[in-house]
């Protein structure tokens, strides 16, 4: 009987391994493997056939054949400084979580949830209606009015939008009109950069924060006639870095352009009083557009533009994303509104204080083993360069305990990916250790550790 079962497990041994082979060839025969391939090579289809979509399924069944594929995993908790989720493959997992925007931990506050659930009691679920039509509720003008006071700016009006997303489709999209000018940064969001496509303008880009740069483009374009929006970030998502706002506020207004700043990773947690790299630099009162995401500090969803009253009210009728989107729903907006109360108090203060303590850390514990990029914020990356690692890489974190962000092309240059860890203020000294050291086995493993790092 012994025999038979050791027999048995054989065969099953040996039909696995068969099958895994046939599936490799199979993946073979189509041209697809994970190994080689990279996620930018299925983006650009070739006639009408959408071979592509086909090949990409393959290749995203083929790494979650073998158990790599980590990506879209389900989340069962709440975004705190440790996370549980489980696999494509059923596999739960309990890690470390630097893949959160949840910067000052209030996603997870218990004021914050009972706004929230005070809001939907008298709200009900969702706005159920376009902002413009039936969906703007008075739980929508508080925040409104929250945040003209937190910006301290009285003569400000404020557009509310489903998504950060959306804000600067929108805003570009409405104060843009064919053969106006869109000056972007290189390293802008895609937002940024679909929202001027869309407009109808004339799409121009200036090297990442290069001043000489951007003064080239605007001598090139500026007849004193056209419109000219610049836009820019405080914090840029993809490098960890700050924009050089105050500089480029100040070329933009010399050759008579419109500045839009998108502070997403920056809005509450920049700034003496959270009011972003604008604030820092001492510029706030002279940007046009003022945008801002509350998927990230905020940790909600959404979004929002600050401007003149008489452009707001503009935006709230030719953002088309806007006017033809159901509005936020009551309850993320009630705890926002709660969120921007706690901000604006000494908690406030102490959980940005945290924050950027927290950041120095992290980046001090990775600094001497990886190359840490230009970040100088709570972005903290680890270049490892090549994307076809991608895939094996994330996997290898989670597996060894850490939850990570990765980019690769074309969200940063080719050969230019990287591992991003969003930092909080929640986070412990002890966690922020063990996310360094397994970033260093990491390092070790997929060959990207400094030349002459220290041993352990």
């Amino acid at each position: 009987m012994e025999m038979d079962t050791m027999t048995l497990e054989a065969k099953r041994k040996k039909a696995l391994a068969l099958l895994k082979q046939k599936k490799a060839k199979k993946a073979q025969d189509h041209g697809v493997d994970y190994k080689t391939y990279t996620y930018d090579m299925f983006m650009n289809s070739m006639g009408q056939a959408p071979a592509e979509i086909k090949r990409f399924s393959q290749w995203v069944n083929q790494a979650s054949a073998d158990g790599i594929y980590a990506f879209e995993s389900a989340r069962t908790s709440m975004q705190t400084t440790e996370v549980d989720l489980v696999r494509e493959t059923g596999e739960a997992m309990h890690l470390l979580n630097f893949s959160s925007y949840n910067y000052l931990g209030f996603g997870y506050h218990p004021e914050v949830i009972k706004a929230a659930q005070d809001a939907v009691a008298q709200f009900g679920l969702g706005a159920n209606s376009s902002p413009v039509i039936s969906g703007t509720y008075m739980i929508h003008r508080q925040l409104e009015n929250a945040l003209v006071k937190f910006f301290g700016m009285p003569d400000t009006g404020v557009s509310l939008f489903s998504s950060g997303y959306a804000v600067n489709l929108g805003v570009i999209q409405a104060y843009i009109k064919p053969g106006n000018y869109v000056v972007c940064d290189r390293a802008a969001h895609m937002s940024i950069l679909e929202g001027a496509k869309i407009s109808g303008g004339k799409v121009e880009y200036f090297e990442h924060n290069d001043l000489d740069s951007l003064r080239v483009v605007l001598e090139k374009i500026n007849d004193g006639f056209s419109r000219i929006l610049v836009c820019i970030e405080g914090v840029y998502s993809g490098e960890g870095d700050y924009g050089k706002v105050k500089e480029i506020v100040k070329l933009a207004k010399k050759h008579q352009a419109a500045v839009l700043i998108d502070e997403a990773h920056s809005v509450l947690v920049a700034g003496e009083h959270g009011r972003g790299v604008a604030e820092e630099q001492g510029v706030l009162e002279d940007i046009d557009f003022y945008v801002m995401t509350f998927s990230k500090a905020m940790s909600g969803v959404g979004g929002a533009v600050l401007a003149k009253k008489d452009m707001i009210r503009y935006i709230n009728w030719y953002a088309k994303c806007r006017m033809f989107s159901c509005a936020l729903d009551p309850a993320v907006t009630g705890g926002m509104v709660k969120v921007l109360e706690l901000v604006s108090s000494d908690e406030g203060y102490k959980r940005r204080a945290r924050l950027h303590k927290n950041a120095d850390y992290l980046r001090a514990c990775l600094e001497p083993y990886v190359d840490i990029g230009a970040s100088t914020s709570w972005i903290v990356t680890a270049i490892f360069h090549d994307e076809k690692q991608t895939l094996a890489l994330n996997d290898y974190l989670q597996r060894e305990g850490l939850d990570t962000s990765i980019m690769q092309f074309p969200a940063v240059p080719k050969n230019e990916a990287r591992i991003r860890m969003f930092v909080t203020s929640e986070h412990t000294r002890e966690q922020i250790e063990e996310a360094a050291r397994i970033i260093r086995r990491a390092a070790e493993t997929f060959h990207f550790l400094k030349e002459g790092a220290p041993s352990e």
